[in-house]
């Protein structure tokens, strides 16, 4: 039902599959099975996952997939009740995203040119690297999205790309002139591989992985300077919607940039907005710096 009513991804349905398994193996001690399970057997189930130290947001996420798992068992008369709908979702803990300052991600696009005299493979390897940080940058992609993306994405002269999110769900979103001639400057050296992706893979037929293109981001850190545990596809992602943001963006366009399907997603760029301004406050404010009060504190 997933993949056939939702289009949900590969990733997304192996996550259903693991969460359906350790729910499986919890009852199986209890002597339950999944399609005769009761609340308190669940229950159990959501117990061992906290004892077993897992975050409140692993366990909100995986009871989430066993209330939409006896949902479906409702709607298609498989059980007249259901187990999962009085249990408590334990609340997760709000983590602000991480971002990089507008300056170390100009960093990381100067760290990816290469010497002249630099063979083709690291040449090439250089021209994957910008094209892929200006890509991630300049139009907030996921790393599943900029990896699936074909040649035709970047034919002719458009200003804006198509881009196929998650659930099929397809979205346009615009291309910078400097992220567009980085994208062709790749496409012209790749033009004899014939293949059909913007980023092919070792084998031309079939996209690069996410673990060859993690690589090549840790070695473009490491020659601007920055720690490579700072650095992820999905930090870029942030780093677009915090810097655009930053600049004026509307929340709204944003969402829509994003492929949020709901815009409480995005707000979370709000917090990280609100952060900066506590600390913009205690930093400059003149009754801020010290619990007392500035000496000479000015009195309208």
């Amino acid at each position: 039902m997933l993949a056939a009513e939702r289009a949900a991804a590969p990733n997304t349905l192996a996550a259903y599959g693991r969460d359906m398994e350790s729910c499986a193996q919890s009852l199986a001690a209890h002597g339950q099975t999944l399609a005769s399970a009761t609340a308190e057997g669940l229950r159990a189930w959501l117990a061992d996952l906290a004892g077993a130290g897992q975050s409140s947001r692993t366990v909100a996420r995986r009871l989430s997939c066993i209330r939409q798992f006896y949902l479906f068992m409702l709607r298609e008369g498989l059980r007249q009740d259901n187990p999962a709908a009085n249990l408590d979702s334990p609340r997760p803990e709000t983590t602000l995203p991480r971002f990089l300052s507008e300056s170390e991600v100009l960093a990381l696009l100067d760290a990816c040119a290469c010497a002249p005299a630099a063979s083709a493979a690291k040449q090439r390897r250089g021209l994957v690297a910008r094209a892929a940080l200006e890509l991630l940058y300049a139009s907030g992609l996921r790393i599943s999205e900029l990896l699936n993306l074909p040649r035709q994405a970047l034919a002719g002269d458009n200003r804006m790309m198509t881009v196929r999110g998650k659930g099929g769900r397809e979205r346009l979103v615009p291309l910078s002139d400097s992220a567009r001639d980085a994208a062709k400057a790749l496409l012209a050296v790749d033009a004899p591989l014939a293949s059909a992706y913007l980023f092919p893979g070792r084998v031309p037929t079939q996209p690069m992985t996410r673990q060859a293109f993690d690589r090549i981001l840790h070695d473009v850190a490491l020659r601007a300077g920055l720690d490579p545990m700072r650095l992820s596809p999905h930090v870029l992602r942030h780093s677009f919607a915090t810097h655009m943001l930053n600049h004026g963006a509307d929340l709204r366009a944003l969402q829509m940039l994003l492929g949020h399907a709901d815009i409480a997603t995005t707000q979370i760029y709000t917090h990280v907005q609100t952060d900066r301004l506590k600390q913009a406050v205690a930093a400059h404010h003149p009754l801020a710096r010290s619990g007392k009060g500035a000496k000479n504190s000015p009195v309208d």
